[in-house]
């Protein structure tokens, strides 16, 4: 007898459960009328805890796909636009250091790798600004498009910054009055296991039983399905990544016409690095440290410095981290997915784009019956502890790069037990060759690609030996290149508006919708 897989229960809301909820109610949307439901069980007394205010571009397709409006969301969200992040201090601790990670490729990326010509030649320019247009950009204060862009478009690549506590019931009110998303606000009670082990039903307060074929579990930090009732256990990565407490904060600016950054501003201190992400109402900001390294006072007198004056008597938010993430992630009929799953430091913001690939996965995957689910859960898992796994080298990257010892928290980073073996086996190779293109990303879907770790590498000052016969195949190509680098960055900062006045314009007259 086949059990088909018809009713999927997602229990938890947040932009992790909302988020899933749209990705598969979008894709199965032909279905709904027939028997297929997506139903969002969340608590009436569950805060959100709105971690990260930061995502990547895979955000724009996602939003697209499934039918949000581009300027409802700016509207609604109190969103702006993000270009990558600026790490500053990261490297020396020098006011003056500093450097960005954008969004964009390298010019001619595909075709050639402009590391070992950059490197070859004075560097004058840093190698964000000799590659790619962006960092210019950031620096100006630019959007990365015009206000008659079409929605989801763009002259630059873009991520955004947002309120994650507007963004979830946003998501809500879309998934339910477009996507046929069943909600049901009740308080999980238990958890109802059949006799092969695998998820009957949950039992709630206020809605009684409600039973699924397939499980989500988004229920944060405490994985109340795959952790509590099918005991997956919890893989702690504290070793790798120290900082385990944020504290939060929401600063105003000076005036409505002060400028909002168009990146996310990571500053590293003592015994972490203080995030600072720019919405049009307020600035986001937050101190995220090694409770093992700095006492919570003085990390509080690290972020009231950082802050200045105007954030002397503004209330901070204590947020606690357990950087890890389980050992499994699908078991039986049971998936999870955000902070169930895991959550590392929110630096380079990985949390929403592992929401979005994880739901994504499970909705293009979606198994026909019961019968192939472990086949299909067996292919998530291995998919995702890839992804799990590069995301912790490419964070502890920025750390194993520093040249800072002016703290244990600095020292104790480039410890070689605390660095994963395949980074270390990457950093040797990069010692003589650049990261580039296929050479050792070799997933579809790579979180953070070569790109990324080429701005990260060539940033922090590291070196790689070019030897000087290996330049001339490609020396004409790279000039090129550079060349038209230099000349799409001039075009770019005269044609592109301040980020601010963007912003206003798409509250006031909105985008040109697709």
């Amino acid at each position: 007898m086949v059990h088909p897989v018809k009713n999927i229960v997602i229990v938890g809301g947040g932009t992790a459960g909302w988020l899933t909820a749209g990705i598969i109610a979008a894709r199965h949307k032909g279905r709904i009328p027939h028997s297929f439901t997506v139903t969002l069980v969340e608590s009436p007394n569950t805060p959100i805890i709105g971690v990260g205010e930061g995502t990547w571009p895979t955000l724009r397709s996602t939003l697209k796909k499934i039918g949000v409006s581009e300027t409802d969301f700016f509207r609604e969200c109190d969103a702006a636009f993000k270009q990558g992040a600026r790490f500053a201090r990261w490297t020396t601790g020098a006011p003056d250091d500093g450097y960005y990670h954008p969004l964009v490729l390298p010019e001619g990326f595909a075709r050639v790798n402009l590391v070992p010509h950059w490197l070859a030649n004075s560097r004058a320019q840093s190698f964000c600004d000799a590659v790619c247009p962006q960092g210019r950009i950031c620096d100006d204060g630019l959007a990365p498009k015009a206000i008659t862009t079409p929605e989801y478009e763009g002259a630059a690549n873009y991520a955004y910054h947002l309120d994650a506590g507007k963004f979830a019931p946003f998501l809500q009110r879309h998934c339910c009055e477009k996507l046929g998303v069943r909600h049901v606000l009740a308080d999980v009670r238990e958890v109802l296991l059949a006799e092969n082990g695998d998820i009957r039903a949950i039992d709630t307060e206020q809605a009684g039983e409600i039973a699924g074929d397939l499980f989500v579990d988004c229920t944060g930090f405490r994985a109340l399905l795959l952790g509590e009732a099918l005991g997956v256990p919890f893989r702690d990565c504290s070793d790798v990544l120290f900082c385990d407490t944020a504290l939060a904060v929401q600063l105003p600016y000076e005036s409505e016409t002060s400028p909002v950054a168009t990146h996310t501003i990571s500053t590293a201190q003592s015994a972490g690095w203080i995030w600072d992400i720019g919405l049009p109402s307020r600035r986001g900001i937050g101190h995220v440290y090694s409770s093992r390294h700095i006492s919570q006072d003085d990390a509080e007198r690290e972020l009231r410095a950082y802050l200045g004056p105007a954030g002397d008597d503004l209330p901070l938010r204590k947020i606690s981290i357990r950087s890890g993430h389980r050992e499994t992630f699908w078991k039986r009929n049971c998936v999870a997915v955000g902070l169930a799953a895991g959550f590392l430091e929110p630096l380079e913001a990985s949390a929403i784009v592992l929401i979005e690939l994880s739901a994504k996965l499970i909705a293009e995957q979606m198994p026909v019956c019961r019968e192939v689910m472990d086949i299909i859960a067996h292919r998530f898992n291995e998919t995702t502890h890839y992804r799990w796994g590069r995301i912790i080298d490419f964070l502890k990257l920025h750390y194993v790069l520093t040249k800072r010892t002016d703290s244990a928290f600095w020292r104790d980073n480039l410890l070689p037990e605390t660095i994963p073996d395949r980074l270390q086996d990457l950093l040797h190779l990069w010692r003589y060759q650049s990261p580039w293109f296929h050479d050792e990303f070799d997933r579809i879907e790579e979180v953070f690609p070569a790109a990324s770790y080429q701005y990260v590498l060539y940033g922090m000052g590291f070196r790689t030996e070019v030897a000087p016969e290996t330049l001339a195949p490609d020396a004409v190509l790279a000039m090129q290149a550079l060349r038209e680098n230099a000349a799409q960055t001039e075009r770019l900062r005269a044609a592109l508006p301040r980020h601010r006045d963007l912003l206003r314009k798409i509250n006031e007259f909105g985008l040109q919708p697709v």
